[in-house]
């Protein structure tokens, strides 16, 4: 292999390969650095380092976390399990036909083809509602049918197993050639695979070039969206780092939405590490396999902004160890052992209140152990209650059901004493109120799973 730069750091000649791969003077590989020295001392220590060191160290830790590795330009593109069709094609066919016949053996060949023909077929159109129609697919599964014995048969064949995650294959991809629409090719720096879909795309910066910051990373991801869109139809996490300093954000999302991921694990409490630790932050907080299949599942979405353009957000760190925690609460509160008192989630201003309120409704109309609760969103005002109900419906897809608004006191009470399962609805605690007779509030139902959010 041709070394195409080298490095010193902390004393030790480094070669890089034009593979991105890192060796010592004496050819054994540089590894040990990953995990015995904190990222934050690259800035001191590092006399001459570029990207593909940066890149390498990446790989070499998302290799750790349970990503496979293959380097993009030793990959055939026409045959084998990672034939993409041509240069321009994004996805690993072969890789995803495998997943849907292991995850839906059930379904006959030609139900798997139809599979893999819907979630690869070139669409046209606006390249967020086209990322939005593959969502759809990764989350929910692809409709199929077909004939056995006779008879027609419909089912859901599912993309990814989001319940066990060694169910998956993932797989990291570096310098991998896609074929611009404008000409010659494009290489992305890494871009992770979940059974042959590209899911995620890194780009990293050198981290001693004043000219290659994050911003450079951001403005090189809205070429490539230009160049090679068909890419991030399936993406579902960008992240920009120049090795230390690291951001994650929506395809969607400018700059300034792209934000660090602060916590590596809540409950181990492991807060905030130095700041020169945000690439190791997210890697180790987000990219485990089940990590990042819990947060594609259950913390994206989609909504239209003032202007009608359809925008795609994702959670930050703090929803998503936030909502995980109160639906942990939430399922121990309403069980047998519990005390039915889910707790109290805090929030700063501007810190997206009511889309973590989306996210937990979401995510709890999805545990079995609540038997389809009932979600009723208490506030104390009219226009907070307008608020709430509008960022809930314009996110429908993600509770998969229609939130409705209760009119009035009788309303809600006819709601409530009915009401035997399901259902996201919104009231003013002021429809609470006793009637002329009453000196109590009655009981209504006594049914544990009726989970009340109060904001």
């Amino acid at each position: 292999m041709d070394y195409v730069d080298e490095a010193i750091f902390d004393g030790i000649y480094l070669l890089i390969g034009e593979d991105g791969s890192v060796l010592k003077e004496d050819g054994t590989p540089f590894t040990q650095y990953i995990w015995g020295k904190s990222w934050v001392n690259m800035r001191e220590n590092i006399m001459n380092i570029n990207k593909n060191t940066i890149e390498q160290l990446t790989l070499q830790h998302l290799s750790h976390l349970g990503w496979k590795h293959y380097y993009g330009k030793d990959l055939p593109v026409s045959e084998g399990e990672f034939a993409r069709g041509d240069l321009g094609g994004v996805v690993f066919v072969e890789i995803l036909r495998q997943a849907v016949q292991k995850l839906n053996p059930q379904l006959p060949e030609s139900a798997v083809d139809f599979v893999v023909k819907t979630v690869t077929k070139g669409d046209i159109g606006e390249l967020v509602g086209r990322n939005q129609a593959f969502y759809k697919l990764l989350r929910d599964g692809v409709k199929v049918e077909y004939q056995e014995d006779g008879e027609q048969k419909y089912d859901v064949a599912r993309l990814v197993d989001f319940d066990d995650s060694a169910n998956n294959r993932f797989v990291m991809v570096n310098q991998l050639e896609i074929k611009s629409r404008k000409g010659g090719k494009r290489i992305p720096d890494i871009i992770g695979f979940v059974n042959g879909l590209p899911l995620v795309v890194f780009e990293l910066k050198n981290p001693l070039r004043e000219s290659a910051d994050l911003l450079q990373a951001f403005n090189q991801l809205q070429t490539y969206k230009d160049e090679i869109a068909d890419l991030f139809v399936y993406n579902q996490t960008l992240v920009i780092s120049d090795g230390l300093n690291a951001r994650l954000g929506s395809l969607s999302a400018d700059f300034q939405r792209f934000t660090p991921w602060k916590v590596v694990d809540e409950k181990a409490k492991s807060k905030r590490l130095d700041f020169g630790d945000e690439l190791q932050n997210l890697l180790n907080g987000l990219m485990t396999p089940q990590k990042l299949l819990d947060y594609v599942r259950y913390f994206v979405l989609f909504e239209r902004a003032s202007n009608g353009a359809l925008i795609k957000k994702i959670a930050a760190y703090h929803q998503y160890y936030g909502v995980n925690e109160a639906v942990e609460s939430t399922v121990f509160a309403t069980s047998e052992q519990g005390d039915k008192r889910i707790g109290v989630m805090w929030h700063t201003q501007g810190s997206g209140k009511s889309i973590s309120m989306l996210f937990y409704a979401g995510k709890l109309l999805s545990q079995p152990e609540l038997r389809n609760p009932t979600i009723l969103v208490v506030t104390d005002r009219n226009d907070l209650d307008g608020q709430l109900f509008q960022t809930f419906s314009s996110g429908k897809d993600l509770i998969k059901q229609t939130p409705q608004q209760v009119e009035d006191r009788e309303a809600l009470r006819q709601l409530l004493s009915e009401r035997e399962s399901g259902g996201v609805f919104f009231t003013t605690i002021q429809k609470f109120g006793l009637d002329d007779e009453e000196d109590q509030f009655p009981v209504l139902n006594s049914r544990s799973n009726i989970i009340v959010i109060s904001d």
